[in-house]
């Protein structure tokens, strides 16, 4: 897919790394929409900004119904509560799976459609190394964005007869607000959003965007031992 010429929309586009996604989109001659819950905080100039509430369908409608002429769709709105699945609020944790999962998979069959009625094109779901690995503290996040991972394998399958194309970019922690307590090493999120349009273009099914994501990735076939080597 060439990104010159092609019309986008990034879902939580307004701060961290969907806006440096948006803007290294508009860098490469796309014309972009940049969805938010707040087009107010949009300040990326050179892009159209879209009210969007992945959460709520009749926003996602709304954004669909506007953005006509769309072939890139990239998911990238998310939460980040923190919540573990043993003594976190279960509203924190339906959060988690209501914005990664059923947020996501709502805008995807909202432009669905839309992307195919223009000829096909291509969506990315922003993803993660949690996507395969799981950590206690951050439990919730991690169903969900697993569950994203599925579900992204799913669509891949069942949108190539419609001229979609579906990636998933895995990326380890980087240098946003949502991992800001985080004290080892982060990406610069201008970098992976440069790797993650080059896998656009590249037509690639599967981004690994970094080393953590890569090793992640290999230490799956080694099963809950190596995944997990603090078990005993």
């Amino acid at each position: 897919m060439k990104i010159a010429g092609t019309t986008a929309l990034v879902t939580g586009a307004n701060r961290g790394f969907g806006r440096h996604l948006a803007a290294e989109l508009l860098a490469r001659g796309a014309t972009v929409y940049a969805g938010a819950r707040n087009p107010d905080q949009v300040d990326l100039p050179g892009v159209t900004p879209v009210r969007l509430d992945i959460t709520d369908p009749a926003s996602v409608a709304a954004a669909a119904d506007l953005a006509r002429d769309v072939t890139l769709l990239v998911n990238n709105a998310g939460s980040g509560t923190g919540a573990d699945l043993l003594d976190a609020d279960l509203d924190r944790i339906r959060l988690e799976m209501d914005t990664h999962y059923f947020g996501t998979l709502s805008v995807v069959r909202a432009f669905t459609p839309v992307i195919a009625g223009n000829g096909g094109g291509s969506i990315l779901n922003i993803l993660s190394a949690l996507s395969w690995l799981s950590f206690p503290h951050v439990g919730a996040y991690s169903a969900a964005k697993s569950a994203e991972w599925s579900m992204t394998n799913a669509l891949r399958v069942q949108l190539a007869d419609r001229g979609i194309r579906v990636a998933g970019l895995h990326v380890g922690y980087m240098d946003t607000d949502m991992a800001a307590g985080v004290t080892g090493p982060k990406s610069d999120p201008a970098d992976i959003a440069r790797i993650a349009v080059d896998g656009i273009e590249a037509d690639a099914y599967e981004i690994l965007a970094d080393d953590v994501s890569r090793q992640v990735r290999a230490g799956l076939a080694g099963g809950v031992a190596a995944l997990y080597p603090q078990l005993p």
